[in-house]
């Protein structure tokens, strides 16, 4: 029986980094507040939450830097006893969702256009002019 999204949603306190688990609730806000589909949170967070358990404690979302540190991750995915390889939709559909999340990670806090933005220190909402 498929995890229900507040299942889901619970199991992000479980994230072995504390900000990693910030973030996915960030970024589960953020699809809520754009009007996702409970299904197609449910399967965003249970990856990135997957994801996040398998960078570990020590690493944040933030020091991802090589698309091969993703890709070690989908990997984990290849079923090597899988004849038809079928394996193949779970490993794009992962792709597909750190894609979409990373995307968002990067316009909610890293690009100089977002909100959140530092630089040296100061807000974006304190240097931007009216």
């Amino acid at each position: 029986m498929p995890a229900k999204l507040s299942t889901t949603i619970n199991k992000i306190s479980f994230v072995p980094n504390p900000t990693n688990s910030a973030i996915i609730r960030e970024f589960s806000e953020y699809m809520k507040a754009n009007g996702s589909s409970d299904h197609h949170q449910n399967n965003n967070l249970k990856a990135v939450i997957a994801f996040a358990k398998f960078i570990g404690p020590h690493s944040t979302f933030f020091q991802i830097q090589t698309k091969n540190e993703i890709i070690r991750f989908l990997d984990t995915k290849i079923n090597a006893e899988d004849n038809e390889k079928k394996w193949i939709t779970t490993w794009n559909d992962h792709l597909n969702t750190l894609k979409l999340f990373f995307r968002w990670l990067y316009n909610a806090r890293l690009s100089p256009y977002s909100e959140t933005y530092n630089v040296q220190g100061i807000s974006k909402r304190e240097w931007e002019t009216i």
